[in-house]
């Protein structure tokens, strides 16, 4: 099912890395540290993929963006103070993206992960040696008009950057993705995606007509699906 693509772009947090539970408790402590409730399955599945800006916009629209920022840094110190002792990667994770190196495949990261979450995941793995380029919401810029930003997913700025970057065209990517959100801006992006249930259950993915597997983890998909695809320059 790969045979005719060129290039893997791989969503972090909750694909890469198994760090949903520590975002999910730092989200519940933010909650509780100011007195709110949490429908916590609610609640992850209507924001997972979203980066913080418009998670916080749509949920207290009567904060400034200045106090949004505020509330941001405070939610992720608290994930790095969680997941600093304890952050994994996604089981097969590491060897998968080592046999497509070995294939060929061109390889990038595409994720809404703040520069210190990022700076984390890639001390402790590794991880932005694994891949030619990271694409971020948080850092990176996209073509357009002087200083647009690249947008969060379901928007598919992300993918799209990172298929420029990579030299390939969108048709020719396919995305590993957790969230609906995700798998719904490599659909936007015109890409094909397997979708991980190491975040959600299966059936959230069901209705995307762009997913071509729906895996619990990189150990589902065997190593002859990038051994039989022709490498890429």
């Amino acid at each position: 099912m790969f045979a005719d693509a060129k290039a893997l772009l791989f969503d972090l947090d909750g694909t890469l890395i198994d760090s949903m539970p520590h975002h999910h408790e730092a989200w519940v402590r933010w909650h509780a540290r100011r007195g709110l409730t949490i429908d916590g399955p609610a609640f992850f599945a209507a924001t997972a993929g979203r980066s913080n800006a418009e998670i916080l916009a749509d949920m207290l629209p009567q904060h400034s963006s200045d106090e949004h920022v505020a509330m941001a840094d405070e939610k992720e110190a608290l994930y790095r103070e969680i997941a600093r002792p304890a952050l994994s990667l996604i089981n097969g994770a590491d060897a998968f993206v080592a046999g497509a190196r070995r294939a060929g495949w061109r390889l990038a990261v595409c994720t809404a992960s703040t520069p210190q979450n990022m700076a984390l995941a890639f001390e402790r793995h590794g991880i932005d040696q694994w891949v030619e380029t990271v694409v971020s919401p948080a850092d990176q810029r996209f073509g357009g008009a002087p200083g647009e930003l690249l947008r969060g997913k379901p928007h598919p700025d992300i993918f799209l950057e990172a298929a420029r970057r990579l030299g390939v065209a969108a048709a020719d990517c396919i995305v590993f993705e957790d969230a609906p959100l995700g798998i719904e801006a490599a659909r936007r992006a015109g890409m094909r995606a397997v979708a991980l249930t190491t975040t959600m259950a299966a059936d959230a993915f069901a209705g995307f007509d762009n997913v071509l597997a729906v895996v619990p983890d990189f150990h589902a998909l065997p190593p002859s699906i990038l051994n039989r695809a022709t490498p890429h320059a």
